[in-house]
């Protein structure tokens, strides 16, 4: 028997359990994420369910594949060696606990590389990750098993459909990872000028303009920068300010100015603080002088804490009553708590200047529910203003992999995350069955693929006059800035157009200035302000 021949029943041995796990995982992995969302009251009746496992399989499982061939391939590997220097006993046992091994360690390596801190949501929890593994060690079992009745049997026919075999499941691996792009939109010869304002700014995040005329920055290390008119710095790093949790998406946020700033020199900020293993969105206050912040004072702090550096929110905005809105995250692996009004993760929060409850929020009152909660359902608000002259709160927020929202917030109201959305988890599996879900607010505009939405603008100023009343959104993942027209009865959001895509920035933050200019912050270890301006 020549070599491939003797190699042949292992391969489609080999191609059959590696299917097998595979589909297996993928049915799992549905059924946790539905549990969990059975868990918080949604529906999901039997035939809902079949129809979401299904898709999975086509969405999900090409993705899933990737990470779990190359475990499984090296576990097996690792088991046949192994087993003939056992003197060919114990296949079974070694290709099980081998391929257990192999699926852990790679959700591992991949959850502690990949931005998200875990990949496959069914593995938040013990159950969830033991589940999987079994599915793993279900595959290893199989494989030994097919082995050893098939190695008597080799033909031609069967290495091509091996081959075969196993290349559908490369290529579907493959396709899974293929991302659709949006078709770019042409542009017509830009109207407006972009100039660098300031520069050599780490992770600048949010800009305030002092009536004076100069500007603060945060940036994302924990450093909150004073800037002259002419965009020079004039103090690098105020001193006084807190400690704050940097990492992955943590660090120093937003800013406000006091509405009664001239007077009393406060402002406000939103920061992560805590540790890596208990962390909390946070936000402080304290008084401006020359060359730090004094008097500094925590007024608010999110509870509880949880671990990883994801989804923390934190804008900030007033309300017309100098009261303080500011948005929260869902904490990514805690997704299913942004339904639960017990706590404040996955909300936005309405509070009093010293960081008490006003006593006519929404759920003050209520026993089950924390007193500051304004709204809920949310996954990671990062965008955020009050329309003066239309009187409404306008915010966005990310989407999975899709899904990005813009909203209209009322008091009380449920937003729907995770129970509906339009997006899908980053690894291709549904969240959700439902795009839209009985009892929660539907999105005026959706974006899907993602832009990553960060920072907004409503433009009312003299410069642009066509521009005036549109939104200016900034995107992240789509380096570029979205122009968007709500109507006046905010039922309906359109996107008007895609601007400064030509600079190629990942875009944190759009505030217009007192002299009507558009500001954009850049998200980049060399971040700047940007200064648009009409074309001369």
């Amino acid at each position: 028997m020549t070599k491939t021949k003797r190699w042949l029943p292992t391969l489609i041995s080999f191609a059959i359990a590696l299917l097998f796990g595979v589909a297996l995982g993928s049915v799992v992995q549905t059924q946790f994420n539905l549990n969990a969302l059975q868990g918080i009251g949604v529906e999901i009746p039997l035939a809902q369910r079949l129809e979401t496992t299904l898709i999975d399989l086509v969405s999900f499982a090409p993705i899933y594949a990737l990470l779990f061939s190359v475990g499984f391939i090296l576990s097996q590997l690792a088991a046949i060696v192994l087993c003939k220097w056992l003197g060919g006993r114990f296949l079974a046992l070694l290709s099980t606990g081998a391929a257990a091994l192999g699926l852990l360690v790679s959700i591992k390596i991949v959850d502690a590389f990949a931005p998200m801190p875990t990949f496959i949501a069914a593995t938040r929890g013990t159950l969830g990750l033991v589940a999987m593994l079994i599915t793993a060690a279900l595959a290893g079992w199989l494989f030994a098993v097919l082995k050893k009745r098939s190695e008597r049997y080799s033909s031609a026919p069967k290495e091509r459909n091996a081959r075969g075999l196993y290349s559908v499941l490369l290529v579907g691996g493959v396709s899974g990872l293929i991302t659709l792009v949006p078709p770019v939109q042409a542009q017509a010869e830009p109207s407006y000028h972009v100039a660098t304002f300031a520069d050599s700014l780490e992770y600048p995040w949010s800009l305030a303009f002092l009536p004076d005329g100069r500007l603060l920055v945060t940036e994302r290390p924990g450093r909150l920068r004073l800037l002259g008119p002419d965009g020079d710095t004039q103090v690098a790093s105020l001193s006084g300010m807190p400690a704050v949790y940097t990492g992955g998406n943590a660090g120093l946020f937003d800013l406000l100015i006091s509405p009664d700033f001239e007077t009393d020199q406060k402002i406000y900020f939103s920061y992560a603080c805590g540790t890596h293993e208990a962390n909390h969105t946070c936000l402080g206050t304290g008084t401006l002088a020359d060359t730090s912040v004094e008097n500094v004072t925590e007024i608010f702090r999110v509870q509880p804490s949880k671990k990883h550096f994801s989804h923390f929110g934190g804008r900030l905005a007033w309300l017309p009553d100098d009261t303080l809105i500011l948005t929260l995250g869902d904490g990514f692996d805690y997704r299913e708590q942004a339904q639960n009004l017990h706590n404040h993760i996955g909300s936005i929060v309405r509070l009093n200047q010293d960081g008490s409850v006003p006593d006519d929020n929404p759920f003050v009152g209520r026993d089950d529910a924390r007193p500051e909660i304004y709204s809920y359902g949310h996954r990671n608000v990062q965008g955020l203003l009050f329309d003066t002259q239309h009187q409404r709160l306008i915010a966005h927020e990310h989407g999975p992999r899709g899904g990005d929202e813009i909203n209209i917030i009322k008091p009380g109201a449920n937003y729907g995350w995770p129970m509906a959305t339009g997006g899908l988890d980053y690894n291709g599996a549904h969240i959700t069955p439902y795009h839209t879900y009985p009892g929660t607010e539907s999105a005026l505009l959706e974006w899907t693929p993602s832009i990553a939405p960060s920072g907004m603008a409503l433009y009312t100023g003299a410069l642009f006059p066509q521009w005036q009343g549109d939104l200016f959104v900034g995107g992240l993942a789509s380096r570029d800035v979205r122009r968007v027209h709500i109507d006046d009865e905010g039922t309906r959001a359109t996107e008007v157009e895609r601007l400064f895509g030509e600079l190629g920035e990942r875009i944190r933050e759009v505030l217009m200035g007192p002299e009507g200019a558009l500001y954009l912050l850049t998200d980049s270890p060399d971040g700047r302000v940007l200064r648009v301006t009409p074309q001369q």
